[in-house]
């Protein structure tokens, strides 16, 4: 079994590597192939992954690449976790936003949709690689906005089977058996668990929790409001998790507390990317290190906690047929009764060798639900604006965009946008 991996330069890929190497005995892989258009970021990364599996045994082979196409042909899976202008990138999308005294970061608001814009090309070029050299593979999408991202995919390459990935959800489950062994005295297992969850990426709202098929959401939720109640500053008001009986996924503080996050962006810098640059250059020189073969401690700093686990469960779970329920980026088919039926959700979804099937779920309450229909009209037209270099889309995604910038204030904010982003957005400039 050959696995693609695009973006293998990533500071994430020794976490996946080690997903891979502990997952052997059930997911057979035999060649893992690294690709990156940044050779000596991935000489650096690619060694250390080299070296981790040499120190195993070397149960698999690992190739790097600059070649996505020679990494692409003849794979099963092929997975992404890419950032297209890298991260400086990023950083002018966080200062894009603060620049307008809009919301900067990486996925949601401006910064998102100029990501996304970004994105969104390269990858279906990877899904127009795929289809030629790896017919039938499964495309499995990290790179973030993952839904936004993988609504294009599923708009504009149908015929490449793709499904888009968090890691938010299995932070939150692995929360709450934290929470429940520590109330409980009881060991509970990771594949024993669900977690009832609706929503975009990054824009989901959690509703229930089961353990071995008990429903423990009243418990878990009782327990959760009385923590809010007990701290000065609270996250969400407890009196919005009463009404709702829902816990939001933690990103919605950008649209629940707007002018707390504004407030804080002018504390910078640095910002998160700047953070993560600096990071990222003590594991760069921590992984050059020729006697490392273990993931250093400071992998944790970068964020993504459970990548290698979201990664290999879901493709054991496709590979080995195990009909396994995975929280994914997905079309929900009718699912969820009265939406759309084909809107990429984040959502449960049994995961099985035929692909990903979402699990029939009850619509959000109509003051979740009101949010997520705005924030989904802006997906689709920022999906046209990019396959199409469309800056008529482009200029009503923003105005569509609960995070965007006042009607007056849209045609500036697109032409900087667009400025800043000239290098990577060609379809915008024939």
């Amino acid at each position: 079994m050959k696995i693609a991996v695009i973006g293998g330069g990533s500071t994430y890929t020794p976490e996946l590597v080690n997903g891979f190497l502990d997952r052997i005995d059930s997911l057979p892989v035999t060649e893992l192939w690294l690709m990156d258009i940044d050779a000596k970021r991935l000489e650096i990364v690619g060694g250390f992954a080299q070296r981790m599996v040499a120190a195993k045994g070397d149960p698999f082979k690992v190739v790097l690449t600059t070649d996505q196409r020679a990494a692409v042909k003849g794979a099963s899976y092929v997975t992404t976790q890419m950032r297209v202008g890298q991260m400086q990138a990023r950083v002018g999308d966080e200062y894009l936003g603060r620049r307008h005294n809009l919301i900067g970061q990486e996925t949601t608001g401006v910064g998102g949709m100029a990501k996304a814009m970004r994105t969104i090309p390269v990858l279906l070029k990877l899904a127009a690689d795929m289809r030629e050299l790896a017919p039938g593979a499964v495309l499995v999408n990290f790179t973030n906005p993952s839904g936004l991202v993988t609504e294009a995919l599923q708009r504009y390459a149908p015929e490449v089977p793709s499904v888009g990935v968090c890691n938010v959800a299995v932070g939150v489950k692995m929360r709450f058996i934290k929470e429940l062994e520590g109330s409980t005295g009881r060991k509970i297992a990771l594949e024993n668990v669900t977690l009832d969850t609706l929503g975009l990426n990054h824009l989901t709202w959690h509703r229930g929790f089961t353990v071995d098929g008990e429903d423990v959401w009243p418990q878990l939720l009782s327990s959760y409001i009385t923590q809010l109640k007990s701290e000065p500053e609270p996250e969400w008001e407890p009196r919005m998790i009463e009404s709702t009986g829902m816990i939001p996924n933690y990103y919605l503080q950008y649209f629940y507390h707007t002018d707390h996050k504004l407030e804080s962006q002018q504390q910078w810098p640095p910002s998160r990317g700047e953070e993560v640059i600096e990071i990222e250059k003590g594991l760069l020189k921590e992984y050059a290190d020729p006697n490392l073969k273990e993931p250093p401690a400071d992998l944790m700093l970068r964020g993504g906690a459970y990548y290698s686990t979201v990664a290999t469960q879901l493709l054991n779970a496709h590979y080995n047929d195990l009909g396994e329920v995975h929280v994914v980026n997905v079309r929900h088919q009718g699912a969820v009764p009265g939406w759309p039926a084909d809107w990429v959700l984040e959502m449960p979804a049994r995961v099985d060798r035929k692909g990903m099937h979402p699990l029939p779920a009850k619509p959000l309450p109509p003051a979740s639900f009101g949010l997520l229909a705005h924030v989904k009209a802006y997906e689709l037209l920022t999906v046209e604006a990019a396959v199409h270099g469309d800056r008529e889309a482009a200029y009503q995604a923003l105005l569509a965009n609960p995070l965007g910038p006042k009607a007056d204030q849209i045609q500036a904010v697109l032409d900087d946008l667009l400025e800043t982003n000239k290098a990577y957005l060609p379809q915008f400039f024939k």
